[in-house]
C-alpha cells in the first residue's frame, strides 16, 4: 500500500471539485479522540516516535495506524491506562469516542477500531510529591 494514499470522499463530490483526507489527519483525530477518554494515561508509539517527542516534535497521531480498506478505515490504537481503571470499559468508551468523532469530522466509514491496551501506569510520581 502506497504511503500517500489519500481517502476520497466520493458523497463529498461537489462543482467545487473533491475532497481527500490524508490517514495522516484521521490519526491526528483518532489519537485526541482517544486521549480525551477518562482512564486513558498516554498513547504509545514505536521507538522512532517517542525519540521524536523527546526532541520537541510532538506527535498527536503518535499510537494510532491506519489501514485503508476497501470497505472502509481500520484503526489500531496502542495506548497506556491509569491504574484503578476497568480496562474493558476505557477501552469500549475509546473505541466510540473515536468512531464518533470520525464520523462527525470526516464521514468515513469506519470498519474496525482495535484497542490495545499496552501498560498501566501507576501514580507513584504524585504519591512521592504528596510525601514531600
Amino acid at each position: 500500500m502506497s504511503e500517500y494514499r489519500t481517502i476520497d470522499l466520493e458523497e463529498e463530490k461537489n462543482e467545487l471539485g473533491k475532497i481527500e483526507i490524508s490517514p495522516e489527519v484521521i490519526e491526528v483525530i483518532a489519537g485526541l479522540a482517544a486521549s480525551e477518554v477518562d482512564g486513558v494515561h498516554a498513547l504509545r508509539g514505536n521507538f522512532a516516535t517517542d525519540v521524536a517527542e523527546r526532541l520537541g516534535r510532538k506527535n498527536h497521531g503518535k499510537g494510532v495506524k491506519v489501514e485503508l480498506l476497501e470497505e472502509g478505515v481500520k484503526l489500531d490504537i496502542s495506548l497506556q491506562l491509569q491504574y484503578g481503571v476497568s480496562v474493558p470499559e476505557v477501552a469500549a468508551e475509546v473505541q466510540t469516542n473515536i468512531q464518533q468523532a470520525l464520523q462527525t469530522m470526516t464521514s468515513i466509514t469506519v470498519e474496525a477500531i482495535n484497542v490495545h491496551v499496552l501498560g498501566i501506569q501507576l501514580e507513584l510520581q504524585h504519591e512521592t510529591e504528596q510525601q514531600v
